[in-house]
């Protein structure tokens, strides 16, 4: 039986592995190339299949050109399941990745439903995708139907890249943490 100090520790790499995956898809959705080169261990191999599989560094050079024509991008994981192993660890991830970009009849929508299959490591008490491998489970293309100049929208943030989005000022003054409610 695993001892107090081992489960605590587990734990602990879990919530890790957890968060790195959340910010994983913060980071791609606000183009914040910065923020996810930081994920990734200086030898991590990401696997996009045909699209690009390398080094994730060249990935991340690569990114700004293929995610200049999306207007939008909304990654969404729900399943994790998480195996850890001492220092190490592998997962699986279900995602949805949707993006909103221009075709040749107008906006277009690409939604892809999915899991990313990780191995994590923890390196001088931090734990980064050592390798990331997207499985397409299935896909769909249609026309976009989006539509912000309905009643519900008029005056509503949007998102937007990086330091322009409304999380980006959010969090930088904590949200109203520690104001007094």
């Amino acid at each position: 039986m695993a001892g107090e100090s081992e489960v605590l520790q587990e734990l602990q790499a879990r919530e890790a592995i957890r968060d790195l995956v959340l910010r994983y898809c913060r980071a791609i959705d606000r183009k914040d190339y910065a923020a996810l080169s930081a994920l990734y261990h200086p030898d991590a191999i990401d696997d996009h299949g045909a699209m690009f599989k390398g080094l994730a560094g060249d990935f991340i050079a690569w990114l700004p050109e293929m995610l200049e024509a999306m207007e939008a991008t909304v990654h969404s994981v729900s399943n994790h399941l998480i195996e850890i192993s001492g220092d190490t660890a592998v997962g699986e991830v279900y995602c949805q990745a949707y993006h909103r970009y221009p075709g040749e009849e107008g906006m277009e929508e690409l939604v892809v439903g999915g899991r990313y299959l990780d191995r994590y490591e923890q390196r001088q008490g931090e734990w980064r995708f050592s390798y990331r491998k997207i499985v397409a489970d299935w896909n769909e293309i249609r026309p976009s139907r989006t539509d912000f100049m309905g009643p519900m929208f008029v005056g509503a943030a949007t998102g937007a890249d990086c330091l322009s989005d409304p999380s980006a000022a959010w969090f930088a003054s904590d949200g109203g943490v520690s104001a007094d409610h």
